[in-house]
């Protein structure tokens, strides 16, 4: 049977390579960041194209998700071990558009990735207000 101390030593144990996982994961996700980087850079310097500007496009919004999830896990660290609900928000609202400028040939799938990132603009509000606010 666990006791106490066993129970806190197991949940020390598991936020520790929760904590190493992480840093690991941030550390691979700098690697493809500075990888889509240099994609961006080759793109940019390489012919102007119809297909081009969009991958091109494709590319920066990609870069931003990346820069994003970075940013989730620093900002983790910095809330003593908390993922803030906004930043999933905005992981979300970045990755539809994305979805948007790569799949646009459907107006009706356009209009529902439209409504689900409203939807997501409504609970970031709500999160961002008095309403789910600890006390």
């Amino acid at each position: 049977m666990l006791n106490k101390k066993h129970i806190k030593y197991l949940s020390k144990s598991m936020k520790l390579f929760l904590c190493i996982m992480l840093s690991a994961l941030a550390a691979i996700m700098i690697i493809f960041l500075f990888k889509e980087t240099w994609f961006l850079v080759t793109i940019i310097l390489a012919e102007e194209n119809s297909h081009g500007s969009y991958k091109a496009i494709e590319t920066i919004i990609l870069w931003f998700l990346y820069f994003e999830f970075i940013a989730l896990i620093a900002k983790y660290f910095e809330s003593n071990l908390h993922f803030p609900l906004r930043y999933f928000i905005y992981i979300g609202i970045t990755a539809i558009t994305r979805l948007i400028i790569i799949n646009h040939d459907k107006s009706v799938d356009t209009l529902i990735y439209s409504l689900a990132i409203l939807a997501l603009l409504v609970a970031l509000y709500i999160a961002n207000t008095q309403l789910l606010k600890r006390t």
